[in-house]
């Protein structure tokens, strides 16, 4: 969690702990990104979908800034969800190195939309990489290097 209204750290706990099954409390601390607000980091362990269940449980928020990911496994690849109040979620799946990895019809609509005069390729992969969120996320993930990360596990 990037960061949070105080008011909405509660809610926060009770969003993941809804989803992962288990009482959650997590370590709150400012974010000096964002005056006014607080930030949490916090590891889980999970089925796959959960990194989808934990995203779609804090998108409802409009003031939340999060990222919420999943390493692959044999099963499934990884996930990376990223969200802030102006721009809203970003999906994209991962591969074993962490690499974005974009399907062929999107880098296909991609191209045609840029053909057309629509916009701009090079604008169109940014989005498709999530570069936007990126870069309003930065500022607020070097704020909390060395906070402290608490592992969640849920019980299955």
């Amino acid at each position: 969690m990037h960061s949070a209204p105080r008011a909405l750290c509660p809610h926060v706990e009770w969003a993941i702990a809804g989803v992962l099954g288990t009482r959650v409390s997590l370590d709150w601390i400012r974010q000096p990104a964002s005056p006014g607000t607080w930030r949490s980091e916090f590891s889980w362990q999970g089925q796959v979908g959960t990194a989808s269940k934990l995203a779609s449980a804090l998108r409802g928020w409009q003031l939340l800034r999060f990222e919420v990911t999943a390493e692959p496994c044999p099963t499934a690849e990884g996930e990376r969800y990223s969200c802030t109040p102006d721009l809203g979620i970003f999906h994209a799946v991962t591969g074993i190195h962490g690499d974005i990895l974009i399907p062929e019809d999107r880098l296909r609509a991609a191209l045609l939309r840029s053909q057309r005069g629509e916009t701009d390729l090079e604008a169109e992969i940014a989005k498709l990489l999530g570069k936007p969120w990126d870069d309003e996320l930065e500022p607020f993930r070097y704020a909390g290097e060395g906070a402290p990360v608490r592992w969640l596990h849920q019980v299955v």
